[in-house]
């Protein structure tokens, strides 16, 4: 509840409206002084307002030596802090008429009765400076009545509020309290709060239960706290930051002031607002300045505010054309925390007329060399960074950072790789600061490279080899690699590298499966506790051997060799079935190498190695001399070979 005084004894309906502008104390005589405040006039007397006005009793001695004799004199106070409003209240004190105070025009009185000299020499004690300043002292114990003197503060009024020390006393009161935990301290948002979770009674068996009294959170304060003007504002933050307020809160605060007052931030995040302290709409100037001074503000500790308030504010700031200092410090502060980023974020249009490409890709880079500069010195002291095998089965906590930030790039590539005006240069070195380390698979980057190709299909071959040499081929799926044996934007060479490497993950998968075959064959029971899965149709090459019990007698050994028996003879039947299937995959390649041409010179070579010569190989098959009878196992190890 808000705080009030009243001051006076005399009914408050002594003071009335005679004229729209025109104030005047009903008493049985005649008004003899006529006070002009702006546009209003009081029509009062001469005794009670000289007796508590040392400003007042000079002007009238002076006016009324110059007036006609029975004719009122006039006096004109047109520089009375806090207008007509503040003087009616300081003449009601005069006349000792009722006149309630509140944190509303508690300053304005307190700095008129400073300007009109209501003080201890004219009024003794009880004057009214004495009781506007121990109304003040009450109203700064609370923090909405604080907040509402502060924002009171205002206009004509500010320069005598900083001279009494009004301002500083008010904005240091609102830092103390939003530093303290308002848990401890029975203050109006504890109170709010606490009501309101009264209110939210639940209703169980017609018996009505309040709900239990709530805490505020740490962010209790910044809704008001936004509604200053940037100047007081400013340095509301700054003595939170004396006071030990954490960098966190002083970021969100900015964050929702930001939110609130700039409407181009607004546009990107939902937020409902865009408008000044007062409701209105801020020019581009003023937008451009209130930026720069809430990028100053911002804490610099890592990750205090959210990478996509960041990046907001960079769109902001490149659209309002801010300095470039304001543009720096913001590119610096996303970057170092690149990762939390979304792609949509990292798409900040390019303003100028003499830009050519439709996103801003030089921002971008340069937010993407900080991160990496931030990040090397850590990943350069461990040498398992190089071991792809940690990207595979799932980042580590020192790499999932810089993979996140891989794939991030990779699809950033992708969507302005459509654009016509990007430089291949500009392509490239942008791909090239993410480390080979940091890509589980080259699926992202290919798809990117692909883009490109198709959106600039005027490059040359080298170029085209050039960009394709960001990728690499090993790491590809065997989507990508099935998409890639098929593009014909992709070069030759390139096509061939990924047959390449996919046949030799095909003979090493092969391989594989032959060395199980042939334990299983052999009836070996380690080997078929060790392959032979339990639970599923598939092998589980990361099961080790089934645990001996002892003691067994003959009934449990004999169910044991069934077991092993049936086991074995379920992984032959799988053996089988993935052999044919990699068959099947094997004969397809081919036939996708023979329907992009017929190689010759050095590439006749390869295929001759990989087993891929065409009708020369079927011929030196056919008249190979059949084979002497093996074991299965090398029936279909050689079969497979012969196929591939």
């Amino acid at each position: 509840m808000a705080i009030t005084k009243v001051l006076g004894s005399k009914p408050a309906d002594c003071f009335q409206f005679q004229d729209p502008n025109s104030w005047t104390c009903m008493t049985e005589l005649v008004s003899d002084v006529v006070v002009e405040v702006g546009d209003f006039s009081f029509h009062l007397h001469k005794f009670p307002l000289m007796s508590r006005s040392g400003t007042l009793q000079k002007l009238i001695s002076e006016a009324a030596a110059g007036a006609d004799d029975g004719e009122p004199c006039s006096v004109k106070l047109h520089d009375v802090p806090g207008g007509a409003a503040a003087f009616e209240l300081a003449a009601r004190f005069c006349y000792d008429v009722r006149a309630e105070l509140d944190a509303g025009n508690v300053v304005a009185l307190r700095c008129a009765a400073e300007h009109l000299g209501m003080t201890e020499d004219h009024g003794g004690e009880g004057n009214l400076v004495e009781q506007a300043e121990a109304f003040l002292r009450d109203v700064l114990g609370s923090w909405d009545d604080a907040l509402r003197a502060l924002r009171s503060c205002d206009g004509a009024l500010l320069p005598l509020a900083e001279e009494l020390l009004v301002v500083p006393r008010c904005i240091d009161a609102l830092a103390s309290k939003a530093c303290a935990d308002p848990t401890l301290f029975g203050w109006p948002m504890v109170e709010y709060y606490t009501a309101r979770g009264l209110e939210e009674t639940v209703m169980w068996n017609g018996i009505a239960t309040a709900g239990k009294p709530r805490s505020p959170g740490p962010d209790w304060w910044y809704k008001q706290a936004s509604s200053l003007k940037l100047p007081v504002y400013k340095r509301l933050i700054t003595a939170m930051r004396s006071k030990g307020m954490s960098p966190e809160n002083i970021a969100g605060s900015l964050t929702h002031y930001a939110k609130r007052h700039l409407s181009g931030l607004t546009r990107h995040s939902g937020y409902v607002g865009g408008g000044g302290a007062s409701g209105t709409v801020l020019s581009d100037v003023e937008q451009r300045a209130l930026l720069e001074e809430i990028v100053a503000l911002l804490p610099v500790e890592r990750g205090v505010a959210t990478t996509r308030f960041l990046l907001g504010l960079l769109r902001t700031a490149t659209i309002l054309n801010a300095g470039a200092a304001c543009r720096d410090a913001l590119e610096r502060m996303a970057g170092n925390q690149l990762e939390e980023a979304a792609l949509e974020d990292l798409l900040i249009p390019n303003t100028g007329y003499a830009v050519e490409t439709l996103y801003d890709v030089d921002c971008v880079q340069r937010m993407l060399e900080q991160f990496v500069a931030a990040n090397t010195s850590a990943f350069a002291a461990s040498p398992e960074i190089t071991d792809e095998a940690q990207l595979v089965d799932g980042p580590s906590g020192e790499l999932m950072p810089i993979s996140t930030v891989a794939k991030l790039v990779d699809g950033y590539l992708a969507e302005v790789a459509t654009d016509t005006n990007v430089k291949l240069s500009k392509f490239q070195s942008i791909a090239e600061l993410v480390p080979d380390y940091a890509r589980a698979i080259d699926d992202g980057i290919y798809r990117a490279i692909d883009i490109y190709l198709k959106a600039h299909s005027w490059l040359t071959a080298s170029e085209r080899e050039q960009l394709c040499r960001l990728m690499n081929c090993q790491k590809l799926s065997l989507e990508a690699c099935t998409h890639a044996a098929q593009n014909e934007r992709l070069p030759l060479r390139v096509v061939v590298q990924v047959l390449f490497f996919e046949q030799l993950r095909l003979r090493t998968t092969v391989a594989g499966w032959f060395f199980v075959a042939d334990n299983v064959d052999q009836g070996s029971p380690i080997a078929a506790g060790r392959y032979a899965p339990e639970r599923s149709g598939e092998l589980d090459f990361g099961a080790g051997p089934p645990e001996e019990e002892d003691g067994d007698d003959d009934d449990d050994e004999a169910r044991n060799n069934v077991r092993s028996s049936s086991s074995a003879t379920m992984s032959v039947d799988d053996i089988r079935q993935r052999v044919v299937e990699l068959e099947e995959e094997c004969s397809s390649m081919r036939e996708e190498i023979h329907r992009i041409g017929k190689p010759k010179g050095a590439l006749s070579r390869l295929f001759r190695k990989l087993g891929l010569g065409g009708r020369s190989a079927a011929r030196r098959q056919q008249q190979q001399p059949p084979p002497p009878p093996t074991s299965s196992g090398d029936e279909r190890r050689k079969s497979m070979s012969l196929e591939c």
